[in-house]
């Protein structure tokens, strides 16, 4: 009969001696003197003396467990395909369908013009910005606002020689004239070479005007008037052309559709009292502010 076949365990009770250094191999190896921990070996092959061991198959799975843990791709595997890997590829190279025929991309901006062209450029814009102010100013001197020069003392302390005033052309078209205002009219032939006086208004049109006791009266009641100097005394220059009663010596009927005007400098003012009353359309406009000099700028 046939001994025991090599690597199983003998039979209990049995006295199987096996000669010095002809131990089997266990199936078991221990690690280190904790006599309770074992670890099956599962088939790893024995390296030679000076060569490494060979990782057991447990090993080489931890060792892929943790690569995968770092984001490496597992060997032999590939990432999913996409629709777009599964595309052709292009050529960046190659040209846009139609490109071929298309005209070439130029600079926005183009290039820089020639300076001679330049310059000519801005000189035709600053042309067109003069033309448009010119055409604004004298569309604004016909219709709304006007500067005139106080050529004389005729209107002082209100007003004295070389201030300038606003006059607002397009008030009288929106409403009547009123007393007390300083107005801009046309000259009606009082002196050659000058085209509009500034006198005030102190009389409306069917009111009854009178110089008396060196005030004015309008309709028998003495006019309040403090843009006066003090003393300053009105004197009448009789008979006052115009009036609806002319032979009359010591006041005026203002006809319709005219007013008297005085300078506020009774004695150094040629007025309504030597060519009577202004026709009111000739009445160019009303002096609302001066603006020089600096130091007088304000309202009249």
């Amino acid at each position: 009969m046939a001994g025991p076949a090599a690597g199983s365990a003998r039979a209990p009770g049995g006295d199987h001696r096996h000669p010095r250094g002809h131990r089997p191999r266990s199936a078991i190896s221990y690690r280190g003197p904790d006599a309770g921990a074992v670890s099956p070996v599962t088939g790893g092959a024995t390296a030679r003396p000076g060569e490494p061991a060979e990782p057991s198959p447990a090993e080489s799975a931890w060792r892929k467990a943790a690569s995968w843990a770092v984001g490496a791709q597992p060997p032999g595997t590939q990432p999913p395909r996409t629709p777009a890997d599964d595309a052709a590829p292009v050529d960046d190279a190659a040209p846009v369908d139609g490109a071929d025929d298309a005209a070439p991309v130029e600079d926005p901006d183009g290039p820089p013009p020639a300076p001679g062209r330049r310059a000519l450029s801005v000189a035709v814009e600053w042309l067109v910005v003069l033309v448009c102010a010119l055409g604004l100013a004298l569309l604004l001197k016909a219709f709304l606002v006007e500067v005139f020069i106080i050529p004389s003392g005729s209107m002082e302390p209100t007003l004295m020689v070389d201030n300038r005033v606003v006059v607002y052309k397009l008030g009288y078209r929106l409403h009547d004239v009123n007393r007390g205002d300083v107005v801009v009219f046309d000259n009606p032939g009082q002196g050659p070479g000058i085209d509009d006086l500034i006198k005030r208004v102190v009389a409306l049109e069917g009111e009854t005007f009178e110089i008396r006791d060196g005030s004015v009266h309008i309709d028998g009641t003495r006019l309040e008037e403090p843009y006066l100097q003090a003393g300053e005394s009105t004197l009448p220059k009789a008979p006052i052309p115009g009036c609806v009663n002319e032979a009359a010596s010591t006041y005026c009927e203002v006809p319709e559709g005219t007013v008297i005007v005085l300078g506020d400098s009774r004695e150094d003012s040629r007025d309504s009292r030597f060519f009577g009353p202004v026709d009111v359309d000739d009445v160019v406009g009303r002096a609302f502010m001066k603006i020089w000099p600096p130091n007088d700028i304000g309202g009249v």
